[in-house]
């Protein structure tokens, strides 16, 4: 049914949740693993109103920064899947629009299913904080498995 999933990832108790679901889920169809983490980029400093650059070396700092976290809970997803027998990949982009850089890498890596774990917010509190899953769901054409 699904060959290929993509778990965004970011090292929540989620988070979490959606990795054991999907190892579950693709060790029981014989599925691959895509896990995904998104690293923000560095803020837009302003200073007395104006926007100021950052210097070449702090853009790198982050960068290593960066990697380094999404290595780090690419690495511990990795393990899980290797010992469940589940073929895996991992991905990190840096950037501030998490669900398309979600849709982007599900296209990109032909995923046919993306498994996601969500807050279940409603109201005022979803309206503060916005939901990631519903945006994706808003723009991707795959399949979710939305968990709670």
């Amino acid at each position: 049914m699904y060959e290929h999933l993509l778990v965004p990832v970011d090292g929540s108790e989620l988070s979490l949740k959606a990795e054991e679901h999907a190892i579950g889920l693709a060790k029981m169809l014989g599925a691959r693993i895509t896990a995904l983490t998104v690293e923000p980029p560095l803020p837009v400093l302003v200073v007395e109103q104006s926007a100021v650059a950052y210097d070449v070396a702090t853009f790198q700092e982050h960068e290593k920064r960066c990697e380094a976290h999404a290595r780090e809970l690419l690495a511990v997803f990795a393990d899980k899947a290797k010992h469940a027998g589940v073929a895996f990949d991992g991905q990190f982009v840096i950037t501030d629009n998490v669900q398309q850089a979600i849709v982007d890498v599900a296209g990109k890596q032909e995923c046919d299913l993306i498994v996601m774990a969500t807050h279940g917010r409603h109201g005022f509190d979803a309206l503060i904080h916005g939901s990631l899953t519903k945006s994706v769901l808003s723009h991707s054409q795959l399949p979710l498995l939305i968990l709670h």
